[in-house]
């Protein structure tokens, strides 16, 4: 469509039920208003799924449409209720994540400690053994961490060792107690 005339044919078209007329109507319009949802749809907003919506709206209200009156600006009102629908939404989401997650978490900690506590006094005792069989250093190292409390940072200072290194010593061990723990009760029951 070239100018204003024929889009307010088409419109008129379109209400009278000519549904190529709503076509050429969408394809005279589409890219502006796509662009103009994209520049102001906010991370993580669909602005595709925004525009499909728009057209859709445009389409089920054309019949309210007063012909004479400014259409793209009708359009682009539309448009901008969409876009703030899709704002609200994702501030909905955001909203859930922010309050499931911290819960989701903590859930996913207990079940995770739940899985690797000893669930016997004989996995404490096969524990304590895995434990006295450890080098000096590391069962302070372990010490530090689970009987003191100390940060992970005070204790990287004390050890004159990175943060990430203390962190990956401390993952490691509780690997080599966890299977230390499990070989010792696999030989205990055969």
């Amino acid at each position: 469509m070239d100018d204003g005339h024929d889009l307010d044919d088409a419109i008129r078209r379109a209400q009278a039920g000519d549904a190529a007329a709503f076509d050429g109507i969408v394809r005279a319009l589409a890219w502006p208003v796509r662009g103009w949802i994209v520049a102001r749809c906010p991370p993580g907003g669909d602005a595709d799924d925004v525009a499909q919506r728009t057209f859709i709206s445009v389409f089920r209200r054309l019949a309210v449409f007063v012909p004479g009156s400014d259409f793209r600006a009708w359009v682009f009102t539309i448009a901008r209720y969409e876009l703030l629908a899709e704002t609200t939404r994702l501030r909905r989401i955001a909203d859930y994540h922010q309050r499931l997650a911290p819960a989701a978490l903590v859930d996913e900690l207990a079940r995770r400690a739940a899985a690797e506590a000893p669930t016997s006094e004989r996995d404490v005792e096969h524990l304590q053994r895995c434990l006295a069989d450890l080098d000096p250093g590391l069962r302070t190292l372990l010490s530090e961490r689970y009987e003191l409390g100390l940060p992970l940072d005070e204790i990287a200072r004390r050890a004159g060792r990175s943060l990430g290194a203390i962190k990956k010593h401390l993952f490691q061990l509780r690997g080599r107690l966890r299977a230390c723990i499990e070989t010792r009760a696999g030989a205990e029951r055969a």
